[in-house]
């Protein structure tokens, strides 16, 4: 199985040599709020926000210190804002207490915080600190039970078993690599088998054909 984890990486980085997150960014605060703001909302649409947001909240302390109105306004173009900066508030005010401001740089801190998840906590991780993390969105997760690498539902559970086949040196690079296939290639519907450059090595694939 390890050894096909590696042939599927080796064929996708050819396909996305540049595979990487959607969002915009350009430290972990600014993932950490986008990836909270992802979530029921497009990549692209957090995206168009970001400048503003950011040249107004350049730290946890800026949310902690604005009202929750204002800050609902400032985000009101993002499915279930209120509820979001609600989230924001509360994770940016547990940063500050219990972390001095700082994006801590563990899966097990970074859950701690309110509105983030291990899926967010390991986004932020690859992402922002180029640390070894498999993020399993629906689209990892999705390539990843055609693949053949997990039959699990559950995210977490997938996500133990992605790491149990894919060397820690590339969680990252899997994961962005996925993400991007189950966006361009490996769509939710209609998949683009034929186009595919692992589907040889693909279960779903397989059946298909």
């Amino acid at each position: 199985m390890r050894e096909r984890a590696l042939e599927v990486i080796e064929r996708l980085e050819k396909l996305y040599p540049d595979a990487r997150l959607e969002l915009e960014y350009d430290n972990a605060f600014e993932l950490l709020i986008e990836a909270i703001l992802a979530a029921q909302e497009s990549d692209k649409k957090v995206n168009t926000l970001r400048a503003e947001l950011f040249s107004k909240y350049k730290s946890p302390e800026d949310i902690v210190r604005v009202p929750l109105e204002e800050l609902e306004k400032d985000i009101s173009s993002i499915n279930f804002y209120r509820r979001k900066a609600k989230l924001l508030k509360k994770c940016c005010e547990a940063l500050v207490k219990e972390f001095g401001g700082e994006i801590p740089k563990s899966v097990e801190e970074m859950v701690k915080l309110p509105g983030v998840g291990r899926k967010t906590a390991n986004m932020v991780l690859g992402g922002a600190f180029n640390l070894p993390a498999i993020i399993v969105d629906r689209h990892v997760l999705r390539v990843a039970q055609r693949i053949g690498f997990t039959d699990k539902k559950d995210a977490d559970k997938a996500e133990q078993d992605l790491m149990d086949i894919v060397p820690e040196e590339l969680w990252t690079k899997f994961s962005f690599l996925l993400l991007n296939h189950g966006k361009n290639l490996c769509t939710a519907k209609n998949p683009k088998c034929e186009e595919c450059p692992i589907c040889e090595l693909c279960d779903s694939c397989k059946v298909k054909l």
